[in-house]
């Protein structure tokens, strides 16, 4: 195994490729765990004989997780060594999936699930930890790198879980993720190099920081506003055009829905793309790009009558392109926040995270309410409208403010 690295000022040698794509096929897999069951929640509810309504449960509680995990975890990257908390929290995703998977009864399903959420921010760790192993000049492309794995993971575990689900059970999806993060703990013990934090923090200590660096890091603030103004159109538009997709205008299978979803797959080659921008000084310009795409691409999906071809046709470009930008502006932000220096990297991603994650919770919300009232027109223009918001608040933006002494 690599010998231990510490947060003393060090020129970093290139990370290899293997590590890297190491990092990234381990971002996929653990990111696939929280949207595994979202397919599945029918099933799974029926089978355990929860109410339709607690099936939604399932879901929340998995974020809700999430969530916790991205503040309460997440941070302990930048007080325990490494190595060692990634291959934890790996171990007690592995432990709820495979609870998930055996359980008959709802109560300890949906306390798995919550589980599942906790486990799964290890990936959060990862990308940090990928961050402090590349160089100063390539750090964006490597992040990028790692992060496009992540969004693979998220692309394909819905269309994934729906397929193994339909040819056996929706247990056998959590007993082979339990197995798949089994496996990658015991690569990740023999590959991963070791990192040793400097601070000597204690946890509370740890935390409180979290509520200062929030207030009093402005490239903070303002890389996890836009995400979340982002990540909620993102969430407006995957929450509603299943629906749209459905209905009576273009009629299309479930089946057929999880092709359509596949299309966003083509979005992560953003990530490494994004992270060569950032490397070559080009965040600013970037950024911009990223957001008119996002709100292009709710546009051109009232080009053509919907329910005709050319109609599907423009909404997979448009999925495409949405998928393309708000990944691009998610490695812009953490390519600036992991600049900020090594010693709380991790405090600031999990609040990077946290951030744009509860405006992602908020787009699905109002995505669902919108479509409901509205149909596709008022909620496309409520997808149109967020990124135009960030697009706004971008424009008061010091030149300086994105550009991070190091």
């Amino acid at each position: 195994m690599s010998s231990p690295h510490s947060d003393a000022p060090s020129d970093h040698p290139a990370i290899s490729p293997w590590l890297t794509l190491l990092l990234a096929t381990a971002c996929g897999l653990i990111a696939a765990n929280l949207y595994y069951g979202q397919p599945l929640a029918g099933p799974i509810s029926a089978e355990l004989g929860m109410s339709p309504a607690a099936a939604g449960l399932i879901v929340t509680l998995t974020q809700i997780g999430y969530g916790l995990g991205l503040l309460l975890i997440v941070p302990l990257g930048d007080l325990f060594e490494n190595h060692r908390l990634i291959l934890t929290v790996i171990f007690a995703g592995a432990a709820a999936l495979l609870a998930a998977g055996l359980v008959t009864h709802p109560l300890p399903f949906l306390a798995a699930a919550l589980f599942i959420g906790l486990g799964s921010v290890a990936v959060q760790i990862l990308v940090p930890y990928a961050a402090h192993m590349a160089p100063e000049a390539a750090r964006g492309k490597v992040v990028g790198n790692v992060v496009s794995g992540l969004m693979l993971g998220i692309m394909l575990a819905r269309p994934v879980s729906s397929f193994i689900a339909q040819f056996s059970s929706w247990h056998v999806v959590f007993y082979l993720s339990s197995a798949a993060m089994i496996a990658l703990m015991i690569v990740l013990a023999l590959a991963l190099p070791k990192r040793v934090p400097a601070s000597k923090l204690t946890y509370r200590h740890l935390l409180s920081s979290m509520g200062r660096l929030a207030v009093t890091t402005p490239i903070l603030q303002r890389r996890a506003l836009y995400q979340a103004c982002m990540f909620g159109a993102f969430s407006v538009f995957w929450t509603t055009t299943p629906l749209l997709l459905a209905g009576p205008e273009f009629g299309l299978s479930q089946g057929g829905i999880a092709l359509f979803a596949l299309a966003g797959v083509a979005g992560a080659i953003a990530a490494p793309i994004a992270g060569r921008w950032a490397d070559r000084g080009l965040t600013r310009p970037a950024t911009v790009f990223a957001m008119l795409l996002v709100s292009a691409s709710f546009l051109m999906t009232h080009l053509a009558p919907h329910g005709s071809t050319l109609a599907l046709g423009l909404l997979t470009a448009a999925a495409i392109l949405l998928d393309f930008g708000v990944t691009t502006n998610l490695v812009l932000g953490q390519r600036a926040i992991f600049s900020l220096g090594p010693e709380y990297r991790n405090r600031l991603n999990g609040l990077y995270m946290a951030t744009f994650f509860a405006g992602g919770a908020i787009g699905s919300a109002v995505g669902g309410w919108a479509f409901a009232h509205g149909g596709w027109w008022l909620t496309s223009w409520i997808g149109f409208a967020l990124p135009a918001l960030a697009l706004l608040y971008f424009t008061t933006e010091k030149r300086a403010v994105l550009v991070p002494a190091t």
